[in-house]
């Protein structure tokens, strides 16, 4: 293969060759009539008359010379079509221009549509614009048919790179830029589906001087005019029910989080939750809307309620599987965690032969308990519901069941995809929770919550029966368009620092 820095070299002896026969190598503008596909799409309903008149403009995907004639294909954000460009049809000047264009180039090109003999739909070339001249070569992804099925080869499959290289996996895969057009399609779903229900969108701090609303270790930074530390938000929760105390009725946010933690194939430091919070409802209602959200952009997007994530069919119709946390670790375990303390939940993890780092409290061991031995056969869509107030600071105590909290989360493929709670309205509950956590965060505990003054006086105040819900955007994408991990559905995921040569 030729190196790099040659097929460089011989790309930048082109540009110099159009700028001096006097060809601008970077256009700034071109005035498109059609895209790829409604080139396609009229031609198709065309049924005589004159052939069809397209200006096109898209980036140069194969180029095949043959002497005075050459044929290639482009490709706009829509599709690809075969281009024909002969001397005598765009004149010698503009043939010579384009014996100097090279794979990965933009350009524009107007012309008449027609069919070829071996039956592709063309483009005859009139006119020919160089766009924009690519000095660095991509990597060519070459299909072939065998048999009735189409083979990939030479693919562009390297992660690092491609996750690295973002705009470079677009420009080649076809397949990942329908990821993220179905990405923006659930997103829109989603809040076509709020919106209708009368919910507002709301926006809330992204810099916040007490960070709160989840278990999680924050980034930090500094605002100099203020001379005072600030947290990027580790979640939206607790500004949400501020606006619920101030007389919303319910509000949500699709928004940006941040948290300074492990990265794998579930977790990134930079995600997208969707927060919701509607007065005067419950956890149980939350499950209903849950259920109706997710079916109502699958039955959206594809038509159908199953979708397949990893060979497996998921069907997302309501009502899914509900059971409690307890249940969920007797059923997938044998063991009963219900009723035990710290000492008791060791043993039994012990016996299970479950990997537990340290000592850790009553919560912190329940919660890696369900994770290792229940949450892997949570499959189809399913709610684990009243979960251990040990595990839940802000969620209200279970109307009924000692101990318990009424929370529920939903997990897919033994994904979390949702965690929702009847919100705790109670400040004086809320304040002696904040200080259990305080304790423990003084004992060591880096992710426990901090104790919020401000949103205990906002309860003060007065804050009805509500019922909150946070989505993990990236997630149930992945799910939704069989994305075997979250860097395939975020479009620049953090990576380590490139090595340098």
């Amino acid at each position: 293969m030729e190196p790099l820095e040659d097929l460089k070299n011989r790309r930048l002896e082109k540009l110099k060759k159009l700028e001096e026969s006097g060809v601008s190598p970077f256009a700034y503008w071109f005035d498109r009539s059609h895209t790829v596909r409604e080139a396609l799409a009229q031609h198709a309903a065309r049924k005589d008359g004159p052939p069809l008149t397209v200006a096109l403009a898209g980036r140069l995907m194969a180029i095949r010379r043959m002497g005075k004639a050459s044929f290639g294909h482009m490709m706009d954000a829509t599709g690809r079509i075969q281009i024909y460009a002969a001397t005598d049809q765009i004149g010698e000047d503009a043939y010579q221009v384009f014996k100097l264009l090279d794979i990965g180039d933009f350009i524009g090109v107007r012309g008449e549509v027609f069919v070829t003999r071996t039956g592709e739909i063309t483009v005859q070339a009139r006119e020919l614009t160089l766009l924009s001249k690519s000095l660095r070569p991509l990597p060519i992804v070459k299909e072939k048919m065998e048999g009735d099925e189409k083979v990939v080869f030479d693919a562009f499959a390297d992660k690092e790179t491609r996750y690295r290289q973002r705009y470079v996996d677009l420009a080649v895969n076809a397949d990942v830029r329908q990821t993220f057009i179905l990405r923006s399609g659930i997103v829109a779903e989603i809040r076509s589906f709020l919106g209708a229900k009368g919910y507002l969108e709301v926006e809330t701090p992204v810099l916040q001087p007490q960070y709160g609303g989840a278990f999680a270790r924050p980034f930090v930074t500094h605002h100099n005019a203020l001379d005072m530390d600030l947290f990027l938000r580790i979640a939206d929760e607790l500004y949400l029910k501020r606006l619920i105390v101030g007389g919303f009725e319910g509000v949500y946010e699709i928004a940006k989080d941040f948290r300074n933690e492990g990265m794998d194939k579930d977790h990134n430091p930079e995600f997208t939750m969707l927060e919701l919070y509607v007065a005067f409802r419950d956890y149980v209602f939350m499950m209903g809307l849950v259920e109706d959200m997710v079916h109502s952009v699958c039955a959206a997007l594809f038509k159908s309620p199953t979708v397949t994530y990893q060979g497996i069919p998921l069907n997302f119709t309501p009502p899914w599987t509900r059971m409690t946390f307890f249940e969920a670790i007797q059923r997938h375990s044998g063991a009963d965690c219900s009723d035990k303390d710290a000492g008791a939940l060791r043993n039994i993890a012990r016996d299970l032969r479950l990997e537990i780092e340290g000592d850790p409290p009553k919560g912190k061991l329940l919660d890696e308990i369900f994770a290792q031995t229940a949450q892997p056969k949570l499959v189809q869509p399913t709610f684990i519901t009243d979960y251990p107030v040990e595990l839940s600071p802000l969620a209200k105590r279970h109307r009924s069941k000692p101990g318990l909290v009424e929370r529920f989360e939903g997990f897919v493929a033994g994904k979390e995809i949702c965690n929702a709670f009847s919100e705790l309205n109670d400040p004086i509950d809320q304040r002696r929770r904040f200080e259990d956590q305080a304790r423990l965060k003084a004992a060591g505990d880096e992710e426990a919550m901090v104790f919020d003054e401000d949103f205990l006086r906002a309860l003060e105040y007065g804050m009805p029966p509500t019922a909150g819900l946070g989505v993990g955007i990236d997630r149930l994408a992945m799910l939704l368009t069989d994305a075997p991990s979250i860097r395939d559905v975020i479009l620049f995921p953090h990576m380590r620092l490139e090595k340098s040569e």
